[in-house]
């Protein structure tokens, strides 16, 4: 695959490092990022996040060398913030902030004038790029904890740009944004300054690098252009690959079948010999040379074979090595029963109401605080107060009003505004935000039997070698598992419940998930047979999934219904 990198701004040189139990992470990495935006793809627990740290020097090789041009600004995934302190400390500016305005005030302590140095418009400065991020110019002197988190993740982002590092790491930025807040973060990365490398599952993020680093295998390698470019190239490199295997593989057959011939023609010649030998048809000494003759030519012909199968041979491991050996999720799900005309749940807001019936798409979208898990818990709570089936799977609601409580304390306007939701079915699937609601203890075995006790062992275990939960996984328990394993867990219980859901509702289910898994996610719900129910802010998902209905919940409690994005995000002004 062709490769772009004419400066590099990080060059990784045989890098490996093992975590203090011993569980290797990354192998002998080579590679190198150039000074452009690049984005770091690779499947769950390829080590991309261990990766980026050590970049960031926060982790040091076990062995190998790392080298880095200037300095670099890491966003982790999680973005740990003191909630008093101030939004100019975010953007790291706080304390010449305070130097300046200190000096404004007549203090000439010659430390405060050291504190500014030259930064003179550090206050236009950081506003410019609070601005960028869709934050006024007062937000500067407010507490982090009066942001919201996408607002936070915004403001952390405008402040690395603001210093101007020379490499900046973005580790999964777009977690938990909303469509404004995405379009905003890419606004910010359109013309970043420096080197930027971006880990994200997020298909418009990565459409707007320059280039498409991966890390397979604890191999990395770069490709010259967005996500899209590279996804294309793949294909046609593992469709040349597979066309390459299949040749080999005929060459080696046709070299065995050459093999097995010449060892005949070999056999027959010796026989032959023997017979005329034992029938005293040429004198015994002419016998002895024509003997020896012909074993110096079988050798030479055994051996021309043997070399020739076995350069075959290897020919056909170096093309299958070039094939990718990935499982894919394969789902064969039982058919719920959801007829056509069957109604399953009354999404409303107290104006206007709409059916989900049969086997319907439906997406809820809306900005982040708008109330969409609020809602979908109204919706499981509404099945479990039916009596819920076998399939459903009841969330966890600690310290939560149940809906009655919240609808009751609400003035009629309110009221009226609210948006409500109801099941007509106790066959009900959830899976929310956090995949923290299984029993750690328990095996993944007895976790996922618990949602169909019926199934046979045996049965269950193939089924859940289609979900890529094969061997000994099956019997490990769930507090040992990845985020991967936990989630494919987490589906196979919710899509192997016996009776199967008749309603699926999934919220925010591609965030922390690769590309490859997210794939894995749409075919999944494809081949679903019922009605189902997503939350999400990724726009490139829901297309996917070709909802029959797109709701959007505003900020009041109310419901309209919108279409898809299918353009670029739009600039924030």
């Amino acid at each position: 695959m062709p490769t772009l990198s004419p400066s590099p701004a990080v060059v990784l040189d045989r890098v490996s490092f093992a975590w203090p139990d011993g569980t290797p992470a990354l192998a002998e990495v080579t590679g190198a990022f150039a000074a452009a935006r690049t984005g770091l793809v690779g499947r769950n627990g390829s080590g991309k996040s261990t990766l980026l740290r050590l970049i960031a020097g926060q982790l040091a090789p076990a062995s190998g060398h790392l080298s880095v041009t200037g300095e670099v600004a890491l966003l982790p995934q999680t973005l740990t913030l003191g909630v008093e302190r101030p939004v100019a400390d975010l953007l790291g500016v706080g304390e010449t902030l305070r130097a300046l305005r200190a000096i404004e005030a007549g203090d000439v302590d010659p430390a405060r004038f050291d504190a500014v140095g030259d930064d003179w418009d550090v206050e236009a400065r950081a506003a410019a790029a609070l601005a960028d991020a869709g934050l006024p110019p007062a937000a500067l002197d407010r507490r982090v904890g009066e942001l919201s988190g996408g607002e936070a993740v915004l403001a952390a982002v405008a402040g690395i740009r603001l210093r101007r590092a020379e490499v900046t790491l973005l580790d999964e930025p777009t977690n938990n944004l909303d469509r404004d807040a995405r379009a905003r973060l890419a606004y910010l990365v359109h013309d970043w300054p420096g080197a930027l490398i971006v880990v994200s599952h997020d298909v418009a993020l990565l459409e707007l690098m320059d280039e498409t680093a991966e890390l397979y295998g604890s191999a990395l390698s770069t490709f010259g252009g967005p996500y899209s470019s590279w996804r294309e190239a793949m294909a046609r490199e593992q469709d040349a690959a597979r066309q390459a295997e299949r040749t080999a593989a005929q060459v080696v057959r046709r070299e065995k079948r050459d093999r097995i011939a010449a060892e005949s023609t070999l056999a027959t010649r010796a026989a032959m010999g023997r017979k005329a030998e034992h029938d005293k048809r040429v004198p015994g000494i002419i016998a002895g040379n024509r003997k020896g003759a012909a074993q110096v030519s079988a050798g030479k012909l055994r051996g021309m074979v043997a070399d020739r199968e076995s350069a075959a041979r290897e020919a056909w491991d170096a093309a299958g090595r070039r094939v990718r050996g990935d499982a894919r999720l394969h789902i064969d799900l039982p058919d719920p029963g959801v007829p056509a005309g069957r109604r399953i749940a009354t999404i409303g807001d107290g104006e206007r109401s709409w059916i989900v019936q049969g086997p319907e798409r439906v997406a809820l979208v809306g900005v982040n605080g708008a109330g969409k898990t609020t809602l979908l818990e109204r919706l499981v709570a509404s099945a479990a107060d039916s009596g819920a089936g076998a399939g459903a799977h009841n969330v966890a609601n600690p310290g939560r009003i149940s809906p009655e409580q919240a609808d009751s304390g609400r003035d009629g306007a309110d009221q009226r505004r609210c948006a409500r939701a109801e099941a007509h079915t106790d066959r009900v699937g959830y899976l929310p935000q956090r995949i923290d609601g299984l029993d750690e203890a328990a095996s993944v075995f007895d976790t996922v039997r618990t949602a169909a006790p019926g199934m046979p062992p045996a049965e269950l275990r193939n089924r859940l070698a289609r979900f890529l939960i094969r061997g000994a996984t099956v019997d490990r328990p769930v507090a040992s598992l990845s985020g991967g394993e936990r989630f494919r867990v987490a589906l196979a219980r919710l899509l192997l419940a016996d009776p199967p859901p008749q309603l699926l509702i999934l919220d925010e289910p591609t965030n922390n998930l690769d590309l490859d898994t997210v794939d894995e996610l749409v075919d999944a719900i494809a081949a679903y047979r019922g009605a189902v129910l997503v939350v999400s802010h990724d726009d490139v998902f829901l297309q996917r999934l070709e909802p029959d209905l797109v709701l959007e919940l505003s900020g009041g409690g109310a419901l309209a219904e919108r279409g898809l994005s299918r353009t670029a995000p739009p600039r924030p002004r």
